[in-house]
């Protein structure tokens, strides 16, 4: 049982008794809902995804020390991959007279850490696409328009039982991509999204779906009507979330039927 839902049976104070006496009170509650088990191989594909994302968070950390560091000398460079490539050039260059050699050292030892960070992460991205080609179902969610290998197979690792959601919207709800709710007294009031359950799979499908904005945008959106009519009455970033709740409700259907992706009529003609 999520943590959470057993907090209210808490009576008072927090020791083992306690935590005890509420886990048999939720227990028995109708309603009560429970986390199902994974599978040892979903469990170390969620590894896969949950390092990689490490060595990625640690891969920004170490080139925002390299550009905050030059920067305390006068030295920036231009936004993106190629900027820390020039910076990285600056400090392995002896005969630039803007860098002490301390300074050089320390920003030396941070560019084998990049580097280091990058084969690691290449190397992760390998194992997630090899776990992904041997995966049947993490090949249907691929089919999906926002959906890539790495949504696909984080989605399998981290749904061990679609069947546990009741509905489509249940599943969106999980992942927190539906509004909040402040309503009383019969009037529904919906707020911005809830930005309950994992972050990281809710990231993945914000990221796909403004992917297929992006391309809707280049190419043309009259194969899209629905899109291209939330696009013209909202900001790209709420018309994103819409689209990526869109897309974890096709992916639910899809795990549940056990179907491959079909094209809507609008886009097939």
């Amino acid at each position: 049982m999520p943590p959470a839902y057993v907090k209210p049976y808490v009576k008072r104070q927090k020791n083992d008794a306690a935590d005890a006496e509420a886990i048999c009170e939720a227990v028995t509650r109708s309603n009560m809902r429970f986390v199902e088990t994974k599978t040892p191989e979903q469990q170390s594909c969620l590894m896969l995804h949950r390092t990689r994302h490490l060595f990625i968070r640690q891969q920004t950390a170490v080139i925002n020390s390299i550009r905050a560091h030059l920067a305390e000398f006068g030295i920036v460079a231009r936004v993106g991959r190629r900027g820390v490539e020039e910076l990285l050039e600056v400090a392995a260059d002896p005969s630039d007279g803007r860098v002490p050699e301390l300074a050089r050292a320390c920003l030396i030892a941070l560019g084998a850490q990049l580097r280091m960070l990058k084969d690691q992460i290449l190397q992760f991205d390998r194992h997630i696409m090899a776990w992904h080609r041997s995966n049947e179902m993490s090949k249907r969610l691929d089919e999906i328009p926002g959906v890539g290998p790495a949504l696909a197979t984080a989605l399998v690792s981290s749904v061990a039982n679609p069947r546990a959601f009741r509905s489509a919207r249940h599943f969106s709800a999980w992942i927190g991509l539906v509004p909040k709710q402040h309503s009383s007294g019969g009037k529904d009031k919906l707020g911005s999204i809830s930005k309950q359950g994992d972050r990281y799979l809710r990231s993945l499908f914000t990221a796909g779906a403004l992917a297929v904005i992006r391309y809707a945008k280049m190419h043309g959106t009259k194969h899209r009507p629905w899109l291209t009519a939330l696009l013209a009455r909202r900001p790209t970033k709420v018309a994103a979330v819409a689209l990526a709740s869109k897309i974890a409700r096709m992916a639910w259907a899809m795990m549940i039927k056990g179907e491959r992706y079909k094209e809507p009529a609008a886009l097939a003609a």
